[in-house]
């Protein structure tokens, strides 16, 4: 069951002149449909991925820097000009989640550990130490394993810090969530392997406007496939003088 069923933009507050409606698939306005409790988020660096999941997050009442309605962390500068467009439609609303960007993960965790000094037992919801004194994939998961229970989880490439291994334990995690029908997931990432996930639905926001794929038609399963089965081409390419 998707909690967020839909994203739609108010037409009359869409400028393709001016940022973030610049953004080619942004350009002619949004209509999204949720039908699956996860889904991802596919396109090349700069085409708008991680702007489309900040504004969903603060549609959600999460911080822009991360995390959840109760971890402001870091000074928000208010809605973003993307997010007062959007019209949001749930069925049940929720409140309960998690905004996750990779980038930030740092200052979250450098957050978490200045709260457990006034309180040592927040760092049980955070496999029982400090983020810092994990690796980065384990703390990633640290933080999935712990804190994601029932709710809508915004996932900005969470593939960053973990290992082929760690992302197919993610994977097992999701999926406990999400056919219990506890959680939603949406996700931009670029790892073939999360895009293999069953019965997602994955959006290309690489042309003009947002296309429904699947991962066989992603550029980026498509060139892991071919750059595996033939290095020598690609490193022929690469290399040559």
């Amino acid at each position: 069951m998707t909690f967020l069923k839909s994203i739609r933009s108010e037409p009359d507050l869409v400028d393709p002149s001016k940022f973030p409606f610049s953004i080619p698939f942004l350009s002619t306005g949004l209509n999204l449909e949720f039908t699956s409790n996860v889904t991802f988020f596919v396109g090349e660096n700069g085409s708008g991925k991680s702007t489309l999941l900040e504004a969903i997050a603060d549609g959600c009442g999460f911080n822009h820097s991360g995390g959840n309605r109760n971890l402001t962390y870091s000074s928000s500068d208010g809605e973003s000009n993307l997010t007062a467009a959007l019209r949001f439609s749930w069925m049940p609303k929720v409140t309960n989640g998690f905004f996750m960007r990779a980038e930030s993960f740092y200052n979250f965790a450098t957050y978490i550990d200045q709260m457990a000094e006034e309180d040592s037992s927040i760092l049980q919801g955070y496999g029982g130490k400090s983020l810092h004194q994990q690796s980065h994939g384990e703390s990633f998961l640290s933080l999935f394993v712990n804190r994601f229970n029932r709710g809508i989880y915004i996932l900005d490439e969470p593939e960053a810090a973990l290992s082929p291994n760690r992302q197919l334990s993610f994977m097992a995690l999701i999926h406990q969530l999400e056919t219990s029908g506890k959680a939603q997931f949406i996700i931009a990432t670029h790892s073939p392997i999360l895009l293999s996930y069953p019965d997602s639905v994955i959006f290309s926001l690489d042309a003009e406007e947002i296309s429904q794929v699947t991962v066989q038609q992603t550029e980026h399963y498509r060139v892991t496939r071919d750059f595996l089965d033939k290095p020598d081409r690609f490193f022929r390419h690469l290399f040559a003088e």
